[in-house]
């Protein structure tokens, strides 16, 4: 339920599908939705994952949707701040859908995985986690074996892929795997409201020097730390000429607010 609090108040924009290209799902309703807020909200968009026969397994038409809502986001400055969230009330995510992968040939099988990875290079996220692929099978496909080691260590990211464990939300923040965690509520939105909160502490940064902060931290893990130094030099050449800049330096001497405007 929505509670106006105020007449001049922006009411967010309506859920609205990606634009889809060559990808429907089978009843015809989209899987994936994207809403930009409005209002205090202005600069946070929101993706609904919404399969809830599946429980929002990661199939065929989940990801293809998912990735052109990337796309599309991709090329909107507008979007500040990226939320993702469930439609299906009591889960995020079941991981991959195994029952539409039993169905794939082994080249489908690869293609699919393929992009299903290059899905969670884009993306990076409730109460029970883990990478359970051992226990059916299989081995983690979509980046896993990759990531994990890079969060925790290589040594428990051994034993967390090895024995296929489920963690709590608390063992996963105790192992650095998630950044809160939250008492539910009795709506079941208590992460959400979490993300939200989060959200707004980010929007009234400067818009450039996060993004460039973001590209400094993402492009430096990949490398040795004498060439992560130089991509933060090059990014933080890329912000010395903004207005962003010097209306922080501005802002600090004239101790007031800053008012970043993004250029």
């Amino acid at each position: 339920m929505l509670r106006v609090l105020s007449s001049s108040l922006r009411l967010p924009r309506p859920w609205r599908p990606p634009r889809a290209r060559g990808c429907a799902s089978a009843a015809g309703n989209p899987e994936i939705q994207v809403r930009a807020l409005a209002g205090p909200n202005q600069g946070v968009t929101e993706i609904l994952m919404n399969r809830p026969r599946a429980r929002n397994a990661l199939g065929h038409v989940l990801v293809s949707e998912m990735l052109e809502a990337l796309a599309q986001l991709r090329q909107d400055w507008q979007v500040r701040v990226l939320l993702f969230r469930s439609g299906v009330k009591g889960v995020f995510c079941a991981g991959a859908d195994l029952k539409e992968r039993e169905q794939m040939s082994e080249t489908e099988v690869g293609v699919f995985v393929q992009r299903l990875r290059g899905l969670m290079n884009d993306i990076a996220s409730s109460t029970v986690m883990g990478l359970i692929e051992t226990t059916r099978g299989l081995l983690p496909g979509a980046g896993g074996t990759q990531r994990l080691p890079r969060c925790v260590g290589v040594s428990l990211a051994k034993e967390l892929i090895f024995t296929g464990r489920r963690l709590n939300g608390t063992q996963a923040q105790a192992m650095g795997l998630v950044n809160h965690v939250v008492a539910q509520n009795e709506e079941g939105d208590a992460a959400y409201h979490r993300a939200r909160a989060l959200a707004q502490e980010i929007l009234p940064q400067a818009p450039i020097a996060v993004r460039l902060g973001k590209v400094a931290i993402d492009r430096g893990m990949e490398v040795d730390i004498a060439s992560g130094m130089a991509i933060e030099g090059i990014c933080y050449a890329q912000n010395i000429p903004t207005q962003d800049r010097l209306e922080g330096m501005a802002a600090f001497r004239e101790k007031r607010p800053p008012k970043f405007v993004g250029e």
